[in-house]
């Protein structure tokens, strides 16, 4: 592929959507062509089938669970993801399949090699070129969530920080791709490291002086 794959992970309220966003528009504004989506969702078919996995009034199976958010992910990587990489884009997207060995691997107690071999076909072959891991507490991120509190984040707080180690145990496997980023209070600051590193990747060895001035002209 010729475009670079850039995903953002991280437990409840790290701040992850927020962050990706203004990566994204910091990018455009520097002449990058960017295609920006989350997941589950961004496809008609991905949007509802996140309608169902988010809705606290349904009640999932791990099993049926992980499964939709494989097949959210295959329509996406196939109907979004694989034909803007071949064009040369850069992708962003909020949470990819990182998430799922999480989520449903760590979090939840399921085949962790099992989630990874079925990743490998649903993925077909398109794995990120970057990871940025949002890092924060669990108590921290799941109190900036309390008004809106899907059907994830309403489970026990023990699941959420299940699912914390089991980011940062992904991380020390693959450092060279997941880049763990510190989450601080100012976003701005979050940011500029988040810059900090994508920049770096994009271009090796390029000054990132440049960045805070981009970041005061953001704000």
């Amino acid at each position: 592929m010729k475009g670079k794959f850039i995903t953002f992970e991280g437990s409840e309220g790290c701040g992850k959507s927020t962050q990706s966003r203004k990566l994204c528009q910091y990018l455009k504004n520097n002449g990058y062509s960017v295609v920006y989506l989350r997941e589950p969702g961004t496809t008609v078919i991905s949007e509802k089938i996140r309608e169902i996995l988010l809705d606290p009034k349904n009640l999932i199976a791990p099993s049926c669970e992980m499964l939709l958010y494989m097949a959210s992910r295959s329509q996406v990587v196939n109907e979004v993801i694989k034909p803007a990489l071949s064009k040369g884009k850069i992708v962003i997207c909020d949470r990819f399949f990182d998430s799922t060995v999480a989520y449903q691997g760590f979090g939840l107690g399921m085949d962790v090699d099992f989630i990874k071999i079925l990743g490998k076909f649903v993925c077909d072959g398109i794995k990120p070129d970057l990871t940025l891991l949002l890092d924060l507490s669990v108590k921290k991120g799941l109190g900036y969530r309390k008004d809106s509190q899907d059907r994830i984040e309403k489970r026990p707080y023990a699941y959420h920080v299940r699912v914390r180690k089991g980011y940062l145990n992904l991380a020390t496997l693959e450092p060279e791709r997941i880049k763990i980023v510190k989450v601080a209070e100012d976003k701005a600051v979050t940011q500029e490291k988040i810059r900090k590193i994508v920049i770096d990747f994009i271009k090796p060895g390029k000054c990132i002086s440049v960045v805070s001035r981009q970041l005061i002209a953001d704000s």
